[in-house]
């Protein structure tokens, strides 16, 4: 059985699966669907159509599931999907997509999203995340799996950080960061490859060498985007890690951080 406290207003039709609890004063609106052992804190908000999985721990007064803050969106339908195992912490604000984004907003697994940060619509959230206090996403932003996002850091519209990725506090995201690079300051610039995240990741000195010598190609040999694409690419044949870095590079419309 699921553990409702007797002050929380849960809609009937929210399915609130065994083993869950919904604390004080929570709201659980119409159409969410919240997995097994989840934890709701007290006076914290969750609206529908949203689906929370397992595990997840969402924590007092935090609001998941609100209607996109998109001047565009006149009430169509739209959802959040939050996976497995994620703490989502105080005042954190995640919102349903728009019918311009695909509709939906989705949160991968393990994810540790600290207090005040915010998620808008749209949004697309990989695997083992951290968000700092106050990190926040504007619309339809990607994030790589294993990115860490520093405090106060602000990211713009459309743009995509990639996996491994790392923002220092305050830094102001203007336009794409490669897999396991390091940025800072606003605008954003690159400050070398995140060594201590490949090392957490399993990555061994020869994988950790191959990816500094792609940033080095990438922002100091004076080479042109494309040209240093293709001396990347001519050593990536046999690492898939080097592999995504390229095909990140190749597939970023609104270009990298440089």
């Amino acid at each position: 059985m699921s553990d409702i406290h007797p002050t929380a207003i849960v809609d009937p039709s929210a399915e609130i699966a065994a083993g869950s609890g919904i604390g004080p004063y929570a709201v659980i609106g119409p159409q969410v669907v919240i997995e097994a052992d989840c934890q709701i804190g007290s006076h914290a908000v969750v609206n529908g159509p949203t689906r929370i999985g397992s595990g997840t721990r969402i924590f007092q007064f935090a609001s998941v599931g609100e209607q996109p803050q998109d001047k565009k969106f006149e009430g169509e339908t739209s959802r959040l999907e939050i996976g497995r195992n994620n703490t989502i912490r105080e005042f954190v604000t995640i919102n349903r997509g728009t019918q311009d984004g695909g509709g939906v907003t989705s949160i991968g697994d393990g994810n540790w999203i600290m207090a005040y940060v915010h998620i808008a619509h749209d949004c697309q959230v990989g695997q083992g995340v951290v968000f700092a206090n106050g990190a926040s996403l504007a619309g339809h932003v990607s994030v790589g799996d294993r990115a860490t996002l520093g405090g106060f850091t602000l990211v713009h519209q459309f743009c995509r950080l990639g996996e491994g990725c790392f923002t220092s506090m305050g830094s102001c995201v203007r336009r794409d960061v490669p897999p396991w690079v390091m940025v800072a300051g606003d605008p954003a610039t690159p400050h070398g490859t995140n060594s201590e995240g490949m090392r957490r990741r399993g990555f061994d000195s020869d994988g950790q060498r191959r990816l500094r010598s792609a940033y080095r190609t990438l922002y100091k040999r004076g080479l042109r985007l494309q040209e240093a694409i293709e001396a990347i690419e001519a050593d990536a044949t046999d690492d898939p890690a080097l592999q995504r870095f390229v095909a990140f590079l190749q597939a970023s419309p609104r270009g990298i951080v440089r």
